[in-house]
């Protein structure tokens, strides 16, 4: 198999369906890619019904070119990440991994179109942001919530309002900024810098105003993060964590039991907004974006310092702070619902308490009309009553 073989049945799969995210190859299984958050095979000619370890193989190696980096990465770690790109039509950021001695492939497809806040209908909150100067901005999820393009439309904005130089730290690059007011330097993974922290400490001695790290993956990358915001930097960057509250638990966790209350202060001086992202299913089809945003304010300060106590939890300091732009996942899953953008069992079984969005979508229901309950046709028995009294 040839790279214009490759290529070709790259564009299958991705002709095969709308709102396609990612390519799967699997061994046993057939071409897949991932629609609208759904898994779907491709029909192809002549059919693939189950993909063997040769074809896996052989496609995977066709991704790492001979690159002798990757293959060792392969080799010793069980799995490695690279770039591919389809032409002009589409890049990916691609990850070959072993499973059950045989090789896997998925593909994530990156936009070449760089969005704006206002075309992801992003929350005010992210306007906000553009005021700031120094400290972290960290967006949280899980895997394919999009919280790279978030970054990126927040990047979009920096670039075309500030003169400063942007430094960003990525694997792979996903997003290619051009030079419009700002001017940028993006890094990639492996072939520029060998790991976040090296990438981080060498982004320090490069004079940029904003820095952006692609992942902040364990606890040396957080600390060099946590130094270049305390020295006038502003850092963006991504975890994979829950909640925009749990965010703050996760790092602290990352240190010694000993150094907590240091890290606590740092985070307390440092952390300037917080955003978990979660992508629904639309109704209609396609996906939602729904967000739990904390920032840092007189009351999240106290619990970043202290930790969580009751009736000073993350969740309830956002529930309370929509003033400050704050909300909490289920308040914003409550607004796509009242909005028709999500099913009432979509709302249910993302939220976070469901009592909480429960009685949210029943008083959607009430101010349109409709019923709260599938109980009905109660009456009073009064023969029932006679009876008790006889």
């Amino acid at each position: 198999m040839r790279k214009p073989e490759i290529d070709d049945l790259l564009n299958t799969m991705l002709d095969s369906h709308d709102n396609v995210s990612d390519l799967n190859l699997t061994v046993d299984r057939p071409l897949q890619v991932e629609a609208s958050g759904q898994l779907a095979p491709v029909p192809i000619e002549p059919p693939v019904e189950s993909l063997t370890p040769f074809q896996t193989e052989t496609f995977a190696l066709n991704l790492i070119n001979n690159d002798r980096r990757l293959s060792h990465i392969l080799a010793t770690q069980g799995s490695c990440d690279l770039s591919y790109s389809l032409g002009s039509r589409a890049r990916f950021r691609v990850n070959v991994f072993q499973q059950r001695g045989n090789l896997s492939i998925v593909l994530r497809k990156l936009e070449t179109k760089i969005p704006t806040i206002d075309e992801l209908k992003l929350p005010d909150a992210f306007r906000k942001m553009l005021d700031e100067k120094t400290g972290l901005i960290l967006v949280t999820g899980a895997t394919g919530s999009g919280k790279s393009t978030s970054l990126a439309a927040l990047l979009n904005e920096f670039n075309v309002t500030r003169a400063v130089h942007i430094v960003t730290l990525e694997d792979p690059v996903e997003f290619v900024h051009p030079n419009r007011k700002a001017t940028f330097n993006q890094r990639e993974l492996g072939t520029d810098y060998d790991s976040f922290a090296n990438g981080l400490r060498a982004a320090l001695r490069q004079a940029p105003k904003i820095i952006l790290v692609g992942e902040m993956r364990d606890r040396e990358t957080v600390e060099l993060g946590m130094k270049a915001a305390e020295t006038g930097h502003l850092v963006l960057s991504t975890l994979h964590t829950i909640s925009a509250g749990s965010t703050v638990n996760r790092i602290v966790g990352m240190f010694d039991q000993e150094e907590e209350k240091q890290i606590r202060q740092r985070l307390a001086d440092t952390i300037r907004w917080v955003v978990g992202q979660r992508l629904l299913p639309k109704v209609g089809g396609g996906r939602v974006a729904v967000h739990d945003i904390l920032a840092n304010t007189i009351r999240s300060r106290e619990s970043i310092l202290n930790g969580e106590a009751e009736g000073k939890t993350f969740y309830e300091i956002q529930e309370a702070g929509e003033t400050y732009g704050l909300q909490t996942f289920d308040q914003a899953i409550v607004r796509a619902y009242d909005a028709g953008l999500i099913t009432e069992e979509t709302a249910v079984v993302y939220a976070t308490r469901k009592a909480v969005v429960q009685r949210g979508i029943d008083r959607t229901k009430q101010k349109r009309g409709e019923k709260t309950t599938d109980i009905e046709g109660l009456k009073l028995d009064i023969q029932y009553d006679r009876k008790l009294k006889k």
